[in-house]
């Protein structure tokens, strides 16, 4: 490779394309058994009586009763039950798995189980709820002051809805037992030692007891963080009961009902105005966490600490709250938290250059942050921003400034409306995180010809994680990248290296192999096997953060974005049509060009799919209604067909070759950019997303210009 950003095949392109890729429901066992999970089809009872059908011989029912350490899946907190204890808090709680060798009979005889409940109310509206599993705030300046002396003040209620992952591959896990009691976890998982850390609770046993091995991945965006935990403890539970292997591959309707999804919002943001500009922002924001913590608390911190968007303001108060519902757990998805606050500022923004007579586009560029500048949390933005810069570029390709202005006052049936969303992506773990909890560790093993292999807890979910780890360590070597070696982690070979998450992997681990490689390369004896271990090294430049105050420098560097969407709006029907999307992305040094390219243009059209079709409605009974792929729709390429992204080459000196996050920037920003499009195509303010078809025909019918 000529450098570092020059693209070659990814290691997995043959295996893939050739269809030999085994996924955990390719995997055949010796005598293995199929497992189904009974989950609750009510959001809130205790259980008064489970019936179960006679069973035939070699089909066993697992519970509670048969978990052998502690009935709960260590997450962040242990709230969440192996399987229910007597009572169920979501439409989806596992109750019982039933095992046998049969996969068709072991559905018949769970169709049969009938639960017997005694229903209780269930908290289903998280705007109304009054339980909070966490509660943040922090302040900077005198925002009391600011409102006292406003002009005006702006006062507005944002909404973010559901968004399901979709991932082409369901939740899958197998569990083993082998003779002297280890009990093996394998399928489709993105953080192998967060399930590993599960398994010893669950199972009462030692690590050197449990053992987590990924198997191929059919994608995850987040999905798989924390949900392999909960099903890797059923079937782990399960095989540890009947001593043989248990295989669990959920259909998509189970899979869509009860696993996390990104978390609804509502955000309501105040604006104290004085001669036409801002002087403090106030933001009180709620996540609807569902009935169990999961992940909660950190996609909450994260959507808090972008609540401010891009832009630095005097003075500001925000307040978030992780509230409890008897609806499914949320957790982790692409953005992680961000999604939610960066679009209710920047429509927020929108809304607040209208009511001062100017258009967004310049009343935002003032407030734009710069290097320097103290972020929302009182630390700094220690490296240059590019964002003007991106803006421009994005300005020139898409047309945006230009046509904004012919967009105003349209008539006719077909209407244009064009808009610009701005995101940053704050990289690594959040706070402390990396230094305190993950601590995380590499290998390099040097066989004696001359190979080298990388040994790490990253997983590859089809991001391309295999392909930059192997061209980071051959470009350090100096060395051909078929002389490095890597496979899918398993945890009695790789150290814990930390979740593959939070943007962390490229910047924070990939930096680590690159040290590892250099000290390599130092030591390098031909013909000789070597071994050299690296561990991280929090950069000493960062404000130290405070989470009981929320102070502090929560990421060492953000990636930045700036996206435009341009629609076209038949008045009729209602019916939108995605004209074309731009954005523009700093990833510092792009590992592989072309990798990069696919996570932008794949993330941006995962956003326009959260702000325009991806619409998850629930019940007054916590029931989501719409749990398959024929009713739950999501983008593909014949919706957005031009659709343009490039980088600018910003190196970040932290991150290995200059690189730092890339995979979750690109879907923080693309909601924005299409509900203000729609702004501008209606020439009206709007406060939600998704904001879909039947949203854009009852507006109309309402009395559009």
């Amino acid at each position: 490779m000529d450098t570092i950003s020059t693209p070659v095949k990814k290691l997995d392109h043959d295996l893939k394309m050739s269809g030999a890729a085994r996924y955990t429901d390719d995997l055949q066992i010796p005598d293995m058994q199929h497992g189904k999970v009974l989950y609750s089809s009510v959001a809130k009872a205790i259980i008064k009586e489970i019936q179960l059908p006679q069973l035939p011989e070699g089909y066993v029912i697992i519970d509670k009763n048969d978990v052998p350490g502690e009935n709960f899946v260590h997450i962040v907190a242990d709230d969440c039950p192996v399987f229910a204890d007597g009572v169920v808090t979501y439409i989806g709680e596992p109750i019982l798995m039933l095992v046998g060798p049969d996969l068709k009979k072991v559905r018949e005889l769970l169709s049969q189980i009938v639960v017997v409940y005694e229903e209780q109310t269930p908290e289903i509206d998280f705007r109304k709820g009054e339980t909070f599993f966490y509660h943040y705030e922090y302040e900077k300046g005198d925002w009391q002051k600011a409102f006292a002396e406003a002009d005006q003040v702006l006062d507005e209620t944002i909404e973010t809805g559901y968004q399901e992952h979709i991932y082409m591959e369901v939740q899958s896990m197998i569990g083993m037992k082998d003779p002297n009691g280890k009990i093996t976890v394998a399928g489709s998982l993105q953080c192998p030692y967060y399930v590993h850390r599960a398994l010893q609770k669950a199972l009462g046993l030692g690590p050197d007891k449990v053992c987590v091995i990924q198997a191929e991945m059919g994608g995850a965006f987040g999905g798989k963080e924390a949900y392999p935990s909960i099903l890797g403890c059923q079937v782990a539970v399960a095989a540890n009961k009947i001593g043989k292997p248990v295989k669990c591959v959920l259909d998509r309707r189970d899979d869509i009902t009860v696993t996390s999804k990104r978390h609804p919002a509502s955000m309501r943001y105040q604006a104290a105005i004085k001669d036409r500009k801002i002087t403090a922002i106030q933001a009180d924001i709620r996540y609807n966490s569902g009935a169990y913590i999961t992940l909660s608390p950190v996609v909450l911190q994260r959507g808090l600490i972008g609540a401010m968007g891009v832009y630095t303001f005097d003075a500001l108060r925000v307040e978030g709250k992780a509230v409890k519902t008897n609806t499914v757990p949320n957790g982790a998805f692409r953005g992680f938290g961000g999604p939610q606050t960066f679009f209710a500022i920047e429509m927020f923004m929108n809304h607040i250059a209208k009511a001062v007579g100017e258009d967004p586009l310049p009343f935002k560029l003032r407030y734009l942050a710069k290097k320097g500048d103290e972020t929302s949390t009182r630390g700094r933005y220690h490296f240059h921003i590019p964002m003007p810069e991106m803006i421009e570029k994005v300005d020139k390709a898409s047309g945006y400034s230009q046509k904004y202005q012919e967009y105003k006052n349209q008539s006719g049936r077909y209407r244009k409306g064009i808009g610009l969303g701005l995101a940053y992506h704050g990289c690594g773990f959040t706070g402390s995180g990396e230094r305190d909890m993950i601590k995380g560790v590499v290998r390099l093993h040097k066989l004696a010809n001359n190979k080298v292999e990388v040994l790490t807890a990253g997983t590859d979910m089809g991001q391309g994680l295999k392909t930059t780890f192997v061209k980071i360590v051959a470009k350090t070597l100096g060395i051909p990248i078929e002389d490095v070696i890597i496979k899918n982690p398993n945890t009695d070979f790789v150290p814990d290296s930390g979740p593959t998450a939070a943007s962390r992997s490229l910047m924070v681990v990939g930096k680590l192999l690159n040290r590892a490689a250099e000290k390599l390369k130092e030591q390098w004896e031909d013909g000789e096997e070597q071994e050299v271990e690296e561990h991280y090294v929090h950069p000493e430049f960062m404000i130290p953060w405070d989470l009981s105050v929320f102070q502090g420098d929560p990421y060492p560097d953000y990636s930045w974005s700036a996206n435009v969407v341009e629609v076209e709006v038949d008045t009729l029907t209602g019916v939108t049509r995605v004209i074309g999307a731009w954005g523009m992305y700093d990833v510092g040094t792009a590992i592989d060009y072309r990798i990069v390219q696919g996570q932008m243009q794949g993330g941006f059209l995962q956003g326009i799919g959260y702000g325009s079709i991806e619409l998850m409605d629930v019940n007054s009974k916590g029931q989501i209604r719409n749990n398959s792929l024929s009713d739950y729709i999501i983008p593909t390429a014949m919706d957005v067909p031009h659709l343009q992204t490039d980088i600018v080459d910003h190196p970040y000196e932290g991150g290995p070759f200059g690189g730092k996050g890339a995979g979750e920037l690109p879907a923080v920003g693309g909601a924005q950019a299409y509900i203000s499009a729609m702004e501008s195509a209606l020439g009206t303010n709007l406060y939600k997303t998704p904001f879909s078809q039947e949203d854009t025909l009852e507006f109309l019918t309402k009395g559009a210009k």
